[in-house]
């Protein structure tokens, strides 16, 4: 099995930000701070930490006020957030999904089919169906989903669909409606691989660019040019052969029979 390597500040994302504990931040805070860059990328740090935790800063620092916050649930640690050797007291504590508004993509990878089931039954027990088309979409990317409303005595008939989901391993939430019970089924999903680019400096991309074209001159065949050639179909032009007979005019030889026919026309005319 591949060793995965330690999330650090620079590899957190506001995916994997939702696998980390509080305790988790302040250790990677700390060696971030051995980084001559921290502070011109800690704001960035700072956002992504943020689309999972509550972050506040403790300006009193007494004992009586970090109390009040670890009882909340807060843990207390802290950071350096300048070039100075001051440090920031913070209290951190990781988001709760309560609600199905809590819901979201980066999320809901990181969470268990029961857990989603607990935060749908907490939507006022309305069902899948109360739930709005942008919650359904965030849910059925991280889960497999279905669901059946049935009379509550044959909900869970053998060889149903209740006893086929749970065999094939969904986790279920019944919801009453008077007689009628509706059957929410769902598993988690594997969260598919994601295909990472890699960006090249324009270096590199200049240097592969030169060795692109050695290559194409090397490599490339020689073509004839036969773009001026004479076809030998077309009929060559031949001043010899460019006489008299090759004039052409539109002009009838018999001026006098013209003018004559012309004539007539007035007369026919004047009869009018």
């Amino acid at each position: 099995m591949k060793e995965q390597k330690a999330i650090t500040l620079k590899t957190l994302t506001k995916s994997n930000v939702w696998d980390q504990q509080e305790n988790d931040i302040f250790r990677m805070w700390e060696a971030a701070e051995k980084e001559a860059d921290l502070r011109d990328n800690q704001r960035s740090y700072i956002n992504t930490i943020r689309s999972a935790f509550e972050i506040e800063e403790i300006k009193v620092d007494k004992p009586e006020i970090i109390a009040k916050y670890e009882n909340r649930g807060f843990k207390v640690g802290s950071v350096r957030l300048d070039d100075s050797q001051n440090r920031t007291k913070w209290a951190i504590k990781k988001k709760p999904i309560l609600r199905v508004t809590d819901l979201t993509y980066e999320n809901i990878h990181h969470i268990s089919a029961t857990k989603l089931l607990d935060v749908i039954d907490r939507n006022f027990g309305g069902g899948w169906d109360s739930l709005s088309q942008s919650i359904q979409d965030i849910i059925m990317s991280g889960f497999d989903i279905s669901n059946t409303t049935l009379p509550t005595d044959r909900l869970h008939k053998p060889g149903g669909m209740y006893e086929k989901k749970k065999n094939d391993g969904f986790e279920v939430l019944e919801i009453t409606k008077g007689n009628w019970t509706e059957a929410i089924f769902a598993k988690e999903k594997p969260e598919s691989e994601k295909l990472h680019t890699k960006f090249e400096d324009d270096e590199e991309l200049d240097r592969k660019d030169r060795d692109l074209d050695i290559d194409d001159d090397d490599d490339a065949p020689e073509i004839d040019d036969h773009y001026n050639d004479i076809d030998e179909d077309d009929d060559a032009f031949d001043d010899d052969k460019l006489t008299e007979e090759s004039y052409h005019t539109n002009f009838d030889e018999n001026a006098e029979d013209l003018n004559l026919e012309a004539e007539d026309v007035v007369d026919d005319d004047d009869n009018y």
